[in-house]
């Protein structure tokens, strides 16, 4: 017996075993149940999300022996013959190859005829789009007045080529796109129920990967387990599919936000050797940013996240605007990718433009880090500027914000100092809209040079802030080791992650061992790279690795630093006597979160 693909086998027979479309079947439920039957329908949707199922379904009920209902029995000799393509009262057009007006006129001449075995004749017309002018013309009076015995059902994938006269006599059932954990479920019962091994992860990738069409998701199931050799796992899913593990998307984003154009590079030619595709490593980068964003407003939405760890460390590394500008560049850059002279030139030009749009000023030859570089000064006040005493030169974080409330009793001017390089003098606020009683001259604010700071420039990437730290003997040595190797550019990618990320919990005169949490740390040949770097440097050691909680990291270390120079910052902002007139006689208040360490 020959093999029946996974789309044949499991297409729903019934309204009740259709996933996804609970919009249509139940409108169609009470309209078969209440006996409010239209002479024409019009089923619109992209490929593969039921519109020809919904037809036969639709068929059987109406044909079905045991009367007019939306649960027909299957096993009457009307639901046989429909499910096997032989009901002589059920026809099938498919406008894409008859699209003349010969043939319909050969479809509408059968409808002067009664049924000859079921209740109602039906008529589906798929891809009625294609249908010619002509052809449309010739079937409008019998779509507007049909016999009674007569049903029209139309199907298309474009609705905006079909003429406002047959959709004017229809009635009209849009089909969505099935979201993707719709489909993993349904592919969850058909592999549990075929007895396929599978994991997670490759329903993810194959989930996505159909775009919302579960016959492209169920076809893409069969070319994975031929491929797999009968079971269905991640990297043999995403060797298929040529994805991008998400460990690399990770990467290339942790590298965006250290300004590390070398390493994007690096990795851009990592993907083009491992012959990975380009277009759906922006598309994934574009779906964890929008993970990211949704962290920074509703964080439990990543707690059900497999990745949720990673998706709220992306969202501490980039401000809020700038995942808006990264997520509009993968997305714009992947259309145009056919555009660029090979798909992986153009991705490293979108990601290098990112840096572009957010470099530090020129003029700036080293690389500068957190204690170099001033950070923005927002000041809202309820006075003029003209009348505000100079600020003090605050050294610790000049990024914190004072805001002023508004008193309804007098005008208000908000000022706010704009990026620039140079001292350049504060515009005058408007004048207020009230008279105002002379003052005595005070001293205008004198003009600072800011400019924003880029978020992360060290090679380090911040945990999160739950990580807890625990110094072991072995952490200092580990930690001045591999920012010399990192300061070397000895360590790039992968080789960077995982010295930053692991523990060194023990080392002799011949090997040295490394603590990690993610198996992820592993691949690449990460761990020869690190190997061949420490070689370099003077360590002739065999590494080896081990899985388990890691306590003490270079990366945890860095991160503890910067927590306690911010807390260090935000005493000295809110000790400083200027700072504290202010909030005595303004009554402003530092906005949380707007401090940050120089």
């Amino acid at each position: 017996m020959s093999y029946l693909v996974l789309a044949r086998k499991y297409r729903p027979r019934t309204f009740s075993e259709m996933v996804g479309q609970e919009h249509v079947v139940r409108a169609l439920t009470n309209a078969l149940q209440q006996q409010r039957l239209h002479h024409a329908y019009l089923f619109t949707g992209t490929r593969g999300v039921g519109k020809t199922t919904v037809s036969r379904a639709l068929a059987k009920s109406l044909n079905c022996e045991q009367g007019i209902t939306p649960q027909p029995c299957g096993t009457c000799a009307a639901c046989r013959d429909i499910d096997a393509g032989r009901f002589v009262d059920y026809t099938e057009l498919d406008a894409a190859s008859n699209r003349g007006v010969d043939e319909v006129q050969q479809l509408l001449e059968q409808a002067v005829y009664k049924p000859v075995e079921g209740r109602f004749k039906v008529f589906m017309i798929d891809e009625v789009h294609m249908l010619t002018n002509t052809a449309f013309n010739a079937m409008l009076k019998t779509l507007e007045e049909p016999p009674d015995y007569l049903k029209f059902v139309l199907a298309t994938t474009d609705p905006q080529k079909v003429p406002v006269t047959v959709l004017s006599r229809c009635l009209q059932f849009n089909l969505r796109p099935m979201a993707t954990e719709t489909i993993q479920s349904h592919l969850a019962q058909v592999l549990e129920t075929e007895s396929v091994a599978h994991d997670e992860d490759a329903l993810r990738l194959i989930s996505h990967a159909a775009r919302g069409s579960m016959r492209d998701a169920l076809s893409l199931t069969d070319q994975a387990i031929a491929f797999g050799g009968g079971q269905l796992l991640g990297s043999g899913v995403r060797q298929m599919l040529g994805s991008v593990d998400r460990s690399h998307v990770f990467t290339l984003l942790r590298a965006l936000a250290s300004h590390d154009g070398a390493q994007l590079v690096s990795l851009c030619q990592d993907l083009r050797e491992s012959g990975l595709s380009a277009g759906l490593a922006l598309e994934d980068m574009a779906r964890v940013l929008q993970r990211a964003a949704v962290h920074a407003h509703a964080p439990q939405e990543s707690d059900a996240d497999p990745d949720g760890v990673q998706i709220a460390a992306m969202a501490g590394l980039f401000h809020a605007d700038e995942i808006q500008f990264l997520y509009s560049l993968c997305i714009h850059g992947r259309a145009e990718l056919g555009l660029a002279p090979d798909e992986y030139t153009g991705m490293t030009m979108v990601l290098l433009r990112y840096l572009a749009f957010t470099a530090q000023p020129s003029g700036t030859a080293e690389k500068k880090t957190l204690n170099d570089v001033p950070r923005v000064v927002a000041v809202k006040t309820a006075r003029p500027v003209s009348e505000i005493s100079s600020p003090p030169a605050v050294t610790a974080a000049p990024r914190s914000a004072l805001a002023l409330p508004n008193a309804a009793e007098r005008p208000r001017s908000v000022t706010e100092l704009p990026l620039r390089d140079k001292a350049e003098p504060l515009p005058t606020p408007p004048s207020a809209t009230r008279p105002v009683a002379p003052q005595p001259p005070r001293p205008t604010v004198e003009a600072v040079p800011v400019r924003q700071l880029p978020q992360v420039s060290q090679p380090a990437q911040t945990p999160l802030p739950e990580q807890t730290l625990t110094p072991t003997p072995e952490g200092d040595f580990w930690l001045e080791l591999v920012q010399q190797l990192i300061d070397a550019q000895s360590i790039q990618s992968l080789a960077r992650e995982l010295a930053l990320q692991s523990q060194l919990v023990a080392r002799d005169a011949d090997s040295w061992l490394l603590r990690i949490e993610r198996e992820s740390l592993q691949a690449g040949q990460s761990k020869e790279k690190l190997q061949v770097a420490l070689t370099q440097a003077g360590h002739p050691v065999l590494l080896s690795l081990e899985m388990g909680r890691v306590s003490d990291s270079p990366a945890r270390r860095m991160a503890h630093a910067a927590r306690e120079r911010l807390l260090q910052a935000q005493q000295i902002i809110e000790q400083d006597p200027q700072v504290q007139q202010w909030m005595q006689r303004y009554d402003a208040k530092i906005v949380p979160g707007s401090i940050q360490p120089l």
